[in-house]
């Protein structure tokens, strides 16, 4: 039997139905607000009403016993949780977390990303959309993979290609070609060293892109900055940016526009 998600949809659902009374719903309802864990966290479980975004756990900087306790906290409630960033010793832990437990891993070690969720539970809505995501060299790859699983979470088909980048144009032209014949509704782009990848893509198509820098080229690069800083200069219309390495961010806001779209289709039908 598969178990429902605790939102705020299901639960107005179940109220119209009649399957529960005004009084037990407004007492599932309040669980959406804060949780605090041991009086060092205090945990926004209602984000994802307000916004329809995912709970995302940063495990960069937090110890692997804390992100553990915030996991069996917080998956009871919400059904499921993503964790960005993490550590060999956090990736070595969740490996092993579905053991005696109700939990669920779906680890992407490339990205360094996890989504953890309860047995069982229903499979997250599909919407009829894709996101296009392309990477200039395989070093970017890690950050593409962050997006992906953002992307694919939030119910969107999400297309890859990777190693595209301008030392080898034709490359650039073929994977326009593909995206194209996808179809995407957007498209997000992941480029290091000068950044260039993100214009280029921009000046050939006709949805939005969404540019990540990243950290990875030499010194003069400054960690990303240059390619951040070349983005933010770029000439075609259609391209905007994000933050050095924020694939998480890239692919929730690629995937909130193709959403969009993809309930507009279902509305047209």
């Amino acid at each position: 039997m598969k178990r429902k998600i605790l939102d705020l949809r299901s639960i107005l659902e179940a109220v119209a139905k009649g399957e529960i009374g005004v009084d037990e719903a407004l007492n599932m309802i309040r669980l959406f607000a804060i949780q605090s864990i041991e009086d060092s966290i205090r945990f926004d479980i209602g984000c994802r009403l307000r916004r329809d975004v995912p709970e995302i756990i940063l495990g960069e900087k937090k110890s692997t016993e804390l992100l553990v306790k915030l996991i069996k906290n917080i998956v009871p409630t919400l059904g499921r949780v993503i964790i960005s960033r993490l550590t060999d010793e956090q990736i070595k832990a969740l490996r092993n977390l579905p053991e005696k437990s109700d939990f669920e891993v779906l680890l992407n070690e490339v990205g360094r990303i996890a989504v953890v969720k309860l047995k069982g539970i229903e499979p997250q809505p599909k919407f009829p959309c894709s996101v296009g995501i392309v990477t200039a060299g395989t070093a970017d790859i890690c950050i593409a993979e962050e997006a992906r699983v953002i992307v694919e979470e939030m119910g969107c088909k999400a297309v890859t290609i990777y190693d595209v980048g301008i030392a080898g144009f034709h490359r650039v032209i073929s994977a326009v070609k593909k995206l194209k014949e996808a179809d995407v509704d957007v498209v997000v782009v992941v480029a290091g060293m000068e950044g260039a990848l993100p214009s280029v893509i921009a000046s050939l198509i006709d949805v939005p892109v969404i540019g990540v820098p990243t950290s990875v080229g030499y010194g003069a690069g400054a960690g990303g900055q240059a390619a951040l800083l070349s983005m933010l200069q770029s000439c075609p219309l259609g391209l905007a940016v994000v933050n050095i390495d924020n694939g998480v961010n890239a692919g929730v806001i690629a995937a909130l526009i193709a959403r969009r779209v993809g309930i507009f289709r279902q509305r047209c039908k």
